[in-house]
């Protein structure tokens, strides 16, 4: 259990941060930055949350921002470490998002067309969250490209940005529908 009486600690007033093994990096380091990508995608989900009725929909974003955690703690881990117990993002965690964009999915029309970001409030807010999520999947391979992950880190940011695509979608639809892009409109 995580038990913060302090808020500050000091630690890092050199530009450095705590992983947890021990080790301490920049806070500059790609690590860092995906760990910061993944939490910016949390919060962005919490804005899409705050948009949205209380549903089903949002009990499942709600399960995701705790996921995303888990994301931040696996990353936070070095695999080199060894660490026994550490927490780690599962196949799993991946499969469940799966599940769910196939729910989702089942009562959407086919796309004919690409999906501007938009409709409703609610809509255009899963959409952002899908965009900083795409945003911190790449952090993710940058980093990866430098350092062992867990290799369902990764599948679960692209699962979880196609999952917030087709819940855009599925609001949208309820919505008045999806807003769609129409090439060369506006010449």
């Amino acid at each position: 259990m995580v038990r913060l009486n302090r808020i500050y600690t000091r630690t890092g007033d050199q530009g450095t941060t705590g992983l947890v093994d021990g080790s301490r990096v920049s806070k500059a380091d790609p690590r860092m930055a995906a760990i910061g990508d993944v939490d910016e995608a949390n919060s962005a989900l919490g804005v899409a949350i705050a948009a949205l009725p209380a549903d089903d929909l949002a009990d499942l974003l709600r399960s995701i921002q705790n996921d995303l955690f888990d994301l931040g703690a696996d990353v936070a881990t070095p695999l080199e470490a060894g660490i026994e117990g550490a927490l780690r993002v599962t196949p799993a965690q991946v499969e469940r998002l799966e599940a769910a964009i196939d729910r989702l999915n089942a009562d959407l029309d086919p796309l004919t067309s690409f999906i501007l970001p938009g409709g409703t409030p609610a809509a255009a807010a899963l959409h952002l969250a899908r965009a900083v999520a795409r945003r911190a999947e790449r952090s993710l391979v940058e980093l990866h490209q430098r350092v062992a992950l867990t290799p369902a880190a990764i599948a679960y940011l692209n699962r979880l940005s196609d999952l917030l695509f087709v819940a855009a979608r599925a609001v949208n639809k309820a919505g008045g529908g999806d807003v769609l892009w129409v090439p060369g409109a506006s010449r």
